[in-house]
């Protein structure tokens, strides 16, 4: 994994408020949305796109490249955003987010947009076809260097059918999958201590044979570290869990679990008029673009 100096970190900074404001955009011209998890993701979404990932926006199918699985698609909106803006299809398209005939469908559809590794939607299944990628990529090709990275909200940890998939991954040893945690306590009934507690989570995954990191999902440094780690782990799966803010960047939406699946003009009206929702959203992340400094981080 490569050394980010503090120029970098701050351009990755600058370009994730730019894929936060996009999201707000496009959930306004949708009307629908979640809003959430994806201004929560957009710091490791930008990280991946940006830096970590193997992959060639100008050829999606490029034979070579890693595989992003969005597990919990409902956050596909920071995917798409991620995606615009390093290339894949102008950015004037998020506009067409859950429109009839948009590529970009309230989840993801593999079959309407190249780039996209899986279509998704039912909770806990993206953890299967990732796992199921992986292991195919080792029995054809043992050397392989390709790294298989799935993303699941913390919420979707209460799916059965995660557990299955990880007990393949912990007894196959599969040392090219990296697994990232959405870990913003929040789904769409409540917060998740209340809805159906998971600690202890670390000691959890460790059961299952996975290598295990906690980190903090909005200091980019600390997640490109994490990554770096877990490419070098051998012979056993890794987890990241990031600690997220879900609705971060948007102080008035942070922490409260009614903007999971409300998009801005549709949220919670104790704290922001619903017909002042977009605006007050967008005046946040412009205000934090010009915040953005470089700072000792040594």
């Amino acid at each position: 994994m490569r050394y980010l100096n503090d120029s970098e970190i701050q351009n990755l900074e600058i370009k994730a408020n730019s894929i936060r404001e996009s999201i707000i955009e496009m959930l306004i011209e949708a009307g629908s949305g979640h809003t959430a998890g994806p201004l929560g993701m957009a710091d490791i979404f930008t990280l991946l796109y940006f830096e970590v990932l193997r992959h060639n926006p100008k050829d999606p199918l490029w034979v070579d490249r890693d595989r992003l699985v969005l597990s919990n698609g409902h956050i596909c909106p920071v995917m798409y955003a991620a995606m615009a803006h390093v290339g894949y299809f102008p950015v004037e398209e998020l506009l067409t987010l859950r429109k009839f005939g948009s590529r970009l469908q309230g989840h993801p559809h593999r079959e309407l947009l190249p780039g996209l590794e899986t279509s998704s939607g039912p909770l806990g299944s993206g953890l299967s076809q990732a796992i199921g990628m992986a292991l195919a990529e080792r029995m054809e090709n043992p050397y392989s260097s390709k790294y298989f990275y799935c993303i699941v909200g913390d919420g979707e940890l209460q799916e059965g059918q995660i557990w299955e998939a990880a007990l393949l991954a912990g007894k196959e040893q599969l040392h090219n999958l990296i697994v990232i945690v959405d870990r913003n306590g929040i789904q769409i009934d409540g917060y998740t201590k209340d809805v159906m507690p998971m600690e202890p989570l670390v000691e959890k995954f460790e059961s299952f044979n996975f290598d295990v990191q906690e980190v903090d999902g909005h200091n980019i440094r600390s997640v490109n570290d994490a990554i770096g780690k877990a490419q070098a782990v051998y012979g056993q799966p890794s987890v990241i869990i990031a600690h997220t803010i879900p609705a971060k960047g948007v102080d008035v939406f942070e922490r409260d679990f009614r903007w999971h699946g409300n998009p801005p003009g549709k949220g919670p009206e104790d704290r922001v008029p619903k017909d002042k929702q977009g605006e007050v959203a967008l005046q946040r992340l412009h205000s934090l673009a010009g915040a953005i400094i470089p700072s000792d981080r040594s």
